[in-house]
């Protein structure tokens, strides 16, 4: 009776550390996040996470394709890097069938240069370097055209590119690249538009090195990201109320002083 009682908590010891297990399996999420800002700030939430008992994997990559096309495929629970119009133009040119299930940060693009240090010194026939994806890219040029330098087809909207300058006084020659190599451009080119989480990580600091900062009334807030059919799961939604937590606040604006913004 003695062996059959021990037998019996042994067996309950294992059922509960198999359910235990289990449990911390499920409480595991990989997200995937662009190096640099989005990473850091994926850390603190990692840290505050582990306090509720979540495993944050952290899966970094070095463009704004792969994440995408590893959330579609089910090798992440979320991703942390773009904003809804990229996302938006992403889904239908891939159908990849993911949604924003919050808004986290603003990385306000920026203009930069090393010849020159006002717009109003912008020669012409200089060369504008801006990302080649399509809402990044229109993102560039509404910034440059906020700043009177050229006028845009208004039927092109957030997905302008250099086909739809309708005026170009300073017949300024536009170069288009990978957005991740834009901040390595600024030797060869006169001005460049470039992405926040690209400029810090090249060691600029965007409140104090851009020409010209977009400010907070952008509509380019990034998002967390998801597969539609995911969008009910509670630990999703109890890892978005961590990302917007305090702590991850105060870390971002002390952190990034106004270089980038909270969206929450």
């Amino acid at each position: 009776m003695k062996k059959t009682f021990v037998s019996h908590i042994l067996a309950l010891a294992l059922g509960a550390g198999f359910i235990s297990a289990s449990y911390a399996a499920d409480k595991t999420l990989k997200v995937g996040v662009t190096a640099g800002p989005h990473a850091q700030i994926m850390e603190v939430v990692k840290e505050e996470a582990a306090k509720k008992g979540y495993n944050i994997e952290i899966i970094e990559f070095s463009d704004y394709v792969q994440p995408n096309v590893a959330l579609a495929a089910g090798d992440l629970d979320a991703n942390s890097y773009q904003h809804l119009p990229y996302l938006e133009n992403a889904n239908a040119d891939r159908n990849y069938g993911i949604v924003s299930m919050a808004k986290t940060v603003i990385f306000p693009i920026g203009i930069y240069s090393k010849k020159i240090k006002d717009l109003s010194e912008v020669k012409e026939g200089a060369r504008f370097a801006l990302p080649n994806d399509p809402t990044n890219g229109g993102r560039a040029l509404l910034l440059l055209e906020k700043q009177g330098l050229i006028k845009l087809d208004p039927k092109a909207g957030i997905k302008a590119t250099p086909i739809d300058v309708l005026e170009n006084p300073k017949k300024l020659r536009f170069i288009e690249l990978d957005a991740a190599q834009l901040p390595r451009s600024l030797d060869d080119v006169d001005f460049a538009a470039v992405n926040t989480n690209f400029a810090i990580e090249a060691g600029l600091t965007p409140k104090k090195d851009a020409i010209v900062l977009e400010d907070g009334n952008s509509p380019y807030a990034n998002i967390i990201a998801v597969r539609e059919k995911d969008l009910d799961r509670a630990d999703l939604k109890e890892f978005v109320q961590i990302y917007q937590s305090q702590p991850v606040k105060d870390f971002v604006v002390k952190k990034y002083q106004d270089s980038i913004l909270v969206a929450w």
